[in-house]
């Protein structure tokens, strides 16, 4: 059984890389399995540290498609005929995608065209938000996949809802927690930690990602300023130069916001898995704190995996930072929810997935 994967953006190869330590073992216990891995974007990408791939104990891409148009619909059209190409030239028996960014939902397209079964890791999520435009990436890909696999009851429902039949869907749990289990043991702790001063558990974490914030520049300097003005402990801040240039654009300076550059995959484990809360905007990271039992406070409005907050350390407050305060203040006065760890996040997603894919396409 030959597995064409398809990887868009860094993310997605934190959770490829245990699908391919599963399916080089089951390999090696006999089956009849390969992977070859795609990346949409260029072998030079500047968000691939050298470093990524050896941190995550996975090989590199297979082939880069080289498309990396910043407009939609150029990247989207890019990505159709450089994907329809490739698998021309290396034909496969299934196309899996990951999570809902444009180039899932565009190789999603070309393989249901050409009639390839396709796998969707980390199915059934929903917003509700159909002008969001990672919302239409998961509704289509979902709509066109075969083989569904969720991280939760909450997707599965989700899916029930749209008409997805049963069959299809497969809870097999968080992919992230394979890798973050994997790894914990051999997170590095960065350089610059003992040159800023500071001790475990005993800072704060900061991430700022989503463009639509970083670009409103009110909404952006009041979120900064309520979290400076609402704690006494330092703020670990891995940002793009061009977050910490905009921050320093509005004016913010302060000894506590220590502004350090993205990290590689290993030395920001360090700082996640060592901070005393975490403030992001990022799902990833949120899950990793429900993981490792970390009070989180995101700063949006939903939740990928709604189990985080339903059950896990993490509190949704969008960009209210009324809402930042309160949570700030519950975590000062230690009154932060335990939290405890959804179902399945056992670290055997990977293995659940390609013994599923062995059971069903295997020839």
């Amino acid at each position: 059984m030959k597995i064409t994967i398809i990887a868009g953006a860094r993310p997605n190869f934190m959770k490829i890389a245990p699908i391919m330590r599963a399916i080089r073992n089951a390999r090696n216990a006999g089956k009849n399995i390969s992977a070859r891995l795609v990346y949409t974007g260029k072998a030079d990408d500047t968000s691939l540290e050298p470093s990524l791939f050896t941190d995550l104990d996975m090989p590199r891409p297979d082939v880069y498609l080289n498309i990396d148009n910043t407009d939609f619909f150029q990247r989207m059209a890019g990505i159709l005929i450089a994907f329809s190409r490739e698998l021309e030239q290396h034909p496969t028996h299934l196309v899996m995608v990951v999570d809902d960014l444009t180039p899932t939902m565009a190789c999603s397209i070309v393989a249901r065209k050409k009639g390839i079964p396709i796998a969707h890791i980390v199915a059934g999520v929903r917003s509700f938000d159909i002008n969001a435009p990672k919302e239409v990436n998961r509704i289509i890909t979902d709509g066109l996949s075969d083989i569904l696999f969720t991280a939760g009851m909450t997707a599965n429902r989700n899916l029930n809802q749209t008409g997805t039949q049963e069959a299809h869907v497969h809870f097999v749990g968080n992919i992230l927690i394979d890798t973050l289990r994997h790894n914990r043991t051999r997170l590095q702790c960065p350089v610059s930690f003992s040159i800023i001063g500071l001790k475990e558990k005993e800072y704060l974490l900061l991430t700022l990602n989503r463009r639509s914030l970083i670009q409103n520049d009110d909404k952006l300097k009041a979120i900064i300023q309520t979290i400076l003005s609402k704690t006494n402990l330092p703020i670990v801040a891995p940002l793009h130069h061009y977050v910490k240039e905009k921050i320093h654009s509005l004016g913010i300076y302060d000894k506590k916001l220590h502004i350090l550059p993205p990290q590689p995959y290993l030395a920001f484990g360090y700082l996640v898995n060592q901070a005393a809360a975490i403030i992001t905007d990022s799902g990833n990271v949120a899950e990793e704190a429900t993981f490792l039992g970390i009070p989180c406070i995101s700063l949006n409005t939903y939740a990928e995996h709604p189990e985080t907050v339903s059950i896990g350390t993490n509190c949704l407050v969008g960009e209210d930072t009324l809402l930042i305060e309160n949570a700030l203040e519950t975590f000062r006065q230690g009154k932060w929810k335990k939290g405890e760890l959804p179902e399945r996040w056992d670290g055997r997603t990977a293995e659940r997935i390609v013994q599923t894919l062995l059971e069903e396409y295997a020839q």
